[in-house]
């Protein structure tokens, strides 16, 4: 160890300070590879921590929640619980989302809480609001006064409003005055606090609550809880009883294949800089060949020369690793202060989250690099520890160099073959961690491979007559090997590349075609607030024949949306009802239609997406049970096809609205599409249907109208920004690559300075020898890039039909673009000729006669 960091100190950083930029630039790739992962990780572990903050903050320090499957629990539930002796406290809770505004303000998106505060202090201490008996007509009593609501700070500053004044809110579909008469210490989204009777009788939930938050007695466990109700027959079927923390645990599992997904592309730039440290390494030991054979003369074994250069490789890593964990600091707070923790997956949207830095983070992150420099520079050492000191004090070292080794010449097809097997390997734990280890295994065996795919092309190419051209091609194809070098970054970077935007492209024009299906309707109503609030939170189908008698209307449809809790690991699942007399047409099918049975009593048949077949087994044939109405027995749904759902990765179910209404009892509608007349005017129909509404008493103000042209731009807009994490990312890794390149057509040009000199002696007049090396240069990016792109196309068969499937659960058709690919492809062939056409007027600039002298 003393050895390695003397001949460091004393052999290394001479090099290093004599080739400052060369190295730099090694550090630079490391450094980008780390900060980006590094602070990807940062910017995703405290948006979720300030989610999980949050939650708790808004749903208390219950121990455990009482919740129906769908829809809401009787009242009479509470009173069970509250007396059970294995809990200490109850508290009833009514939850909803609503609109609200103040004066000329722009309505907000409000989430209204109904509470008993005589009961919730204890397990919401945040949420028990402290009244303003200051404020004009306001005094103690107010807090449980009907029409009276207390505001966080984010509600009264969005709101423009103070205690005392009043606020309108969305019941239904009319606005109702409320009194702001406190406020409330808990952070987050806008968030307003009423009393429970009061927002039970507002939003005609009489007898019904969301919620129950308990608190266990001590010595209780939620397992204890859960053992006696079922003994006693106090938990009803389509009830659950769940921990309280499952909310924050639901939207990780949910959000984790978003944040792995995006850490593993953030990778992708410290992968492309092992192979710039490998490029960068490679070149500097075959220029110092010589300096090592009389290091091993004077005495310097193999296994000292192997660790001299892992150690260099391991400096590099560690000031790249160091520098890069920093920049990602700095850049994971930039972006929480402008994004707010969400980089384009709409999971954290309206959490502020704090900086959480982490050691143990900063420790993998760091190593990673160190690891990555290292691996870089493992070739560069093996290629020092096995070389002939006498040989190489010689001069023989390049003529040996370049035939390489033939005992790894199935390395590479193996690896390819290992990729191929590998991505056919399930996911772990809803991780495709198989699928990217064989994209890893096919990008390495791909550049293992890169000596045997320059010699294909180029050793069949036809001799060109010209001399430089001649020369270009015979040294390309002859020293291949040296093509391994000089082109593993822009092989890896440049597959990366083709892989991921043919994986958008597939991604994007999929979800363009999804669209074209499931928005045949010429307009669309939204209804606002909260799709299952209550009875009034809807529009009931009364009011149907007045829509479709407005002017230019001739068809209307309604949809009903809820949630539907089917597994407490997983989030809910969007229950769709609505007209379904013909499958075929009104969805993206991907499978085919099965008949309808009676196999059970009770029967319905359901049309699931394809999320719900990757995390309920709910396949075409297979009988789901739908915990439809809370205290009844779950109703047998025959699973009759399968759609593409873009819109939900937690899984939909479509049901025929006359079997929903039958069995539920709820006849609201949430959505609206309406087909028009030829002639028919948006806007007019528009404010016909507002008028519509208010001849029956409702606020029209309170639907929403969009075109299916308008939607379509809204949803690719999110899709296109979702997805421009990913273009940053290929750009960076194309950059990285193409440094690596430049750094080794520069250094091995550099090495040829006797070559350049004797051909300058046998007459090649310079512009000669530039045109030998820019020929040399596009032979083999030319070949490179080739490569690279039928790589790319490669790995972009695993991303879209095996890392896309196993993560979100949805699956797409594979698109190439063509122009777009080829254009990458020519962008890269451009930049290494030009490279290496610089490189070749350096070197050549230099005193002809003292090159060739060297070997006098």
């Amino acid at each position: 160890m003393r050895l390695t960091w003397a001949l460091l100190r004393q052999f290394s950083l001479p090099e290093w300070r004599h080739h400052l930029p060369r190295h730099a630039t090694a550090v630079l790739a490391v450094l980008l590879g780390v900060a980006l992962a590094f602070s990807v990780h940062l910017i995703n572990a405290s948006a979720l921590s300030a989610f999980g903050s949050a939650v708790r903050a808004v749903n208390g320090q219950p121990d455990a929640r009482v919740h129906a499957a769908h829809g809401t629990l009787d009242e009479t539930l509470y009173g069970a619980l509250a007396t059970h002796p294995r809990v200490a406290r109850a508290s009833p809770v009514i939850e909803l989302r609503v609109q609200a505004g103040h004066g000329s303000q722009a309505p907000i998106r409000l989430r209204l809480i109904g509470l008993d505060t005589l009961v919730a202090a204890p397990l919401a201490p945040e949420l028990i609001p402290r009244v303003d008996t200051a404020a004009p007509g306001v005094d103690r009593l107010s807090l449980f006064a009907p029409y009276t609501v207390s505001l966080n700070a984010a509600a009264r500053q969005a709101l423009g409003v103070v205690p005392g004044e009043m606020i309108t809110a969305q019941a239904g579909l009319q606005t109702v005055p409320l009194k702001v008469i406190g406020q409330l210490t808990v952070g987050g989204e806008p968030t307003g606090v009423m009393d429970i009777a009061g927002a039970q009788a507002l939003f005609g939930l009489l007898g019904r609550l969301h919620r129950i938050d308990l608190q266990l007695a001590e010595g209780s466990s939620l397992n204890d809880l859960q053992a006696a109700l079922a003994d006693e027959g106090l938990l009803p079927a389509g009830v659950r009883l769940q921990s309280a923390e499952d909310d924050a645990q639901r939207l990780s599992n949910v959000s984790r294949a978003y944040r792995v997904n995006l850490t593993v592309l953030a990778l992708v730039a410290l992968f492309t800089g092992g192979f710039l440290v490998f490029s960068i390494l490679s070149l500097s030991v075959a220029k110092r060949l010589q300096q090592f054979a009389l290091l091993g003369v004077l005495g310097l074994g193999a296994r000292e020369r192997l660790a001299l250069v892992l150690a260099e490789s391991a400096v590099v890593g560690v000031v790249g690793s160091a520098l890069g964990l920093a920049l990602g600091t700095g850049l994971a707070a930039l972006a929480l202060r402008l994004l707010g923790g969400d980089l384009g997956g709409g999971y954290f949207t309206g959490v502020a989250p704090s900086l959480q830095w982490s050691w143990l983070a900063a420790a993998l992150y760091g190593g990673l690099g160190v690891l990555a420099a290292m691996a870089g520079g493992w070739l560069p050492a093996r290629q020092a520890q096995a070389m002939a000191p006498a040989q190489a004090l010689k001069g023989l070292h390049a003529d040996a160099a370049s035939h390489g080794s033939t005992s790894g010449r199935w390395l590479g097809p193996g690896l390819l073959v290992l990729g191929a097997g590998l991505a056919t390997l399930p996911p772990v734990a809803g991780v495709p961690l198989w699928a990217y280890l064989s994209v890893a295994a096919i990008l390495m065996g791909g550049i293992a491979c890169v000596p045997a795919a320059v010699q294909a092309v180029l050793g069949r190419w036809p001799a060109p007559r010209q001399a430089t051209w001649l020369l270009a091609l015979e040294r390309a194809r002859r020293l291949r090997h040296t093509a391994t070098i000089a082109m593993a970054g822009v092989v890896a970077s440049l597959s990366l590349a083709v892989a991921l935007t043919v994986m958008v492209a597939s991604f994007r024009d999929s979800v363009s075609s999804w669209l074209d299906v499931v928005l045949p309707a010429d307009l669309y109503a939204r209804l606002v607030g909260d799709d299952d609030a209550g009875p009034q939170a809807g529009l009931s189908p009364s009011a149907l024949p007045a829509i479709a008698g407005v002017p230019g209307v001739t068809r209307v449809e309604g949809v009903r949306v809820t949630d539907l809790a089917l597994d407490p690991r997983q989030p809910p699942v969007a229950l769709i009802s609505r007209p379904l007399d013909d499958a075929l047409r009104a969805l993206p099918l991907v499978s085919e239609v099965v008949p309808a049975t009676t196999g059970q009593p009770g029967e319905v048949g359901i049309h699931v997406s394809e999320a719900m077949v990757a995390l309920y087994g709910a396949a075409p044939g297979q009988v789901l049970a739908l915990p439809l109405v809370p205290g009844q027995a779950p109703v047998p749904a025959l699973v009759r096809s399968v759609w593409r759902d873009y819109a939900r990765q937690q899984g939909a179910i479509v049901i025929d609205a006359r079997d929903y209404q039958r069995l539920t009892g709820d006849r609201q509608l949430n959505d609206l599409a309406l087909w028009l007349a030829p002639d028919a005017r948006t806007d007019a129909v528009q404010a016909g249907v507002r008028q519509a509404l208010a001849t029956q008493g409702l606020d029209g103000r309170l639907v929403e109208f969009a075109e299916p042209r308008t939607i379509r731009e809204i949803t690719l807009k999110i899709f296109d920004r979702s997805f421009a994490v990913t273009y940053w990312l290929q750009a960076v890794a194309i950059g990285i690559g193409l440094f690596g390149t430049a750094a080794s057509f520069s250094a091995q040009v550099l090495a040829r300075r006797k070559e350049f000199g004797l051909l300058s002696h046998l007459g090649f007049a310079r512009r000669q020898v530039l045109g030998i090396v820019a020929g040399e240069g596009l032979a083999l990016t030319a070949v490179g890039a080739a490569w690279g792109v039928l790589l790319g196309l490669a790995v972009s068969v695993v991303l879209v039909h095996v890392v896309n499937p196993q993560s979100f659960h949805w699956t797409m058709t594979m698109m190439v673009p063509g122009w777009r690919l080829l254009a990458l492809a020519l962008a890269v062939v451009v930049a290494g000729t030009l490279t290496a056409w610089l490189s070749g007027r350096q070197a050549t600039g230099r005193d002809v006669v003292m090159a060739v002298k060297e070997d006098w």
